[in-house]
């Protein structure tokens, strides 16, 4: 790549993750000049439950990129829930699964395919003039680069440095932790065939999963939010919790002695409800995970980071002048937040699992809650509901 001291970008992307990649695709599909940054090499690994759910479909169809990673993920009909007493319910959507290292490959060349170019660098620091972003320090290698950019999309993650370099940290602490691996199992393929998320008394305050993957082989992991409390985690060991999963649920059994572990097993935090990070500065947008686009209940947060990634991008498109387009982008944001609200809400389950006893052991009786279940995976209708007073007592009149 020729880098030139006195190029102007219109728009820079640090992080070249589900948020970032979105965004450049879309800047460089209407013609701005995009330059995406990440540490790491295209198709890195990211910590992930992998699960594509409803929303992710959605943004990646709108990307034009669904068929791609459709082609390559693992399909699935069905989210199952189970309770601690081994109730489950199987809520019906448009799922599958797809490791993030394939899936953020897909993403960051569909945007070099639309126009931008890719630099592996790390992000060091804005550069600031006049109070205003106008670029970004990065070190390639033993190099430290000065680009300049009419803004800069901070798409950096749930580690904090990067909001932090850039003046845009408000919390330190992640709002949860998860542990996950990878296991190939062709002994459990055609057993295991929905997302699997499992609430046990073992996992609290979190719950375990396991989602069929391609190639035969499993994403099988646990989460936990509210890991953190006054910016100190928790008495919480994500390995002992694991391990525990496993000893409870006997599904996790079958695959761990069955199947066969590969590499690692890997934790990472995560940043969940629209909280802990200024959402823009002139000349600047924070995307995804940095601005906390995780869902705080499932977990899930690989379609709301693409969304928010179109959101800026939209903005950017539409608004010529840089503080019209962070005002549409933080309205953007702003109109998303009550639904993360409900998710938080609906957090409860994770905390008190008996309730998910509840509210599985009713939806195997009502085709009604069935469809509610399925239309808050579609995002058609309110998670919170399904935990209030007038949700529970709807549990035993539907």
């Amino acid at each position: 790549m020729n880098l030139q001291a006195s190029e102007v970008l219109d728009v820079l992307v640090v992080g070249a993750g589900p948020a970032g990649s979105a965004a450049a695709r879309w800047l460089a599909q209407a013609g701005l000049s995009v330059r995406l940054i990440d540490a790491q090499p295209i198709g890195r690994d990211k910590v992930c439950g992998d699960g594509l759910i409803p929303d992710a479909h959605h943004a990646l169809a709108r990307l034009g990129l669904l068929d791609a990673v459709m082609a390559a993920a693992q399909r699935a009909e069905y989210v199952a829930c189970i309770g601690p007493r081994g109730g489950r319910v199987d809520v019906p959507g448009r799922l599958a699964v797809l490791p993030r290292r394939r899936l953020d490959e897909i993403l960051a060349r569909g945007a070099l395919q639309a126009g931008a170019d890719f630099l592996q660098a790390r992000f060091e620091a804005v550069i600031e003039a006049d109070g205003r972003v106008v670029g970004a320090r990065l070190r390639c290698g033993d190099e430290l680069l000065e680009m300049r950019a009419g803004c800069v999309l901070l798409a950096t993650g749930a580690v904090p440095k990067a909001l932090q370099a850039a003046g845009m940290c408000q919390r330190v602490a992640p709002s949860g932790i998860a542990l996950r691996g990878y296991v190939h199992a062709p002994s459990q393929v055609g057993r295991i065939t929905a997302l699997e998320v499992a609430w046990t008394k073992a996992v609290r305050p979190g719950y375990g999963w396991i989602f069929p993957a391609p190639d035969s082989r499993f994403n099988i992991g646990v989460g936990v939010s509210g890991s953190h409390e006054g910016g100190r985690m928790k008495d919480l060991n994500l390995r002992q919790l694991f391990d525990a999963f496993v000893a409870a649920y006997p599904p996790a059994q079958d695959l761990m002695r069955e199947g066969r572990l590969e590499g690692e097993l890997k934790g990472a935090p995560l940043r969940c409800t629209l909280e802990g990070a200024r959402f823009s500065r002139p000349g600047l947008m924070v995307v995804g995970e940095a601005a906390g686009s995780t869902y705080d209940f499932t977990g899930e947060g690989i379609g709301k980071a693409m969304q928010t990634g179109l959101l800026a991008a939209d903005a950017l498109i539409a608004q010529a002048d840089d503080r019209a387009a962070r005002s549409q982008y933080e309205a953007g944001l702003t109109a998303l937040k009550p639904r993360f609200a409900l998710y938080a809400r609906a957090n409860q389950v994770n905390a008190f699992p008996w309730l998910a006893d509840l509210v599985i052991w009713r939806a195997r009786r009502s085709e009604r809650l069935r469809r509610r279940m399925a239309g808050v995976l579609e995002e058609t209708s309110n998670p919170g509901n399904l935990l209030t007073v007038k949700g529970f007592t709807r549990l035993f009149t539907e």
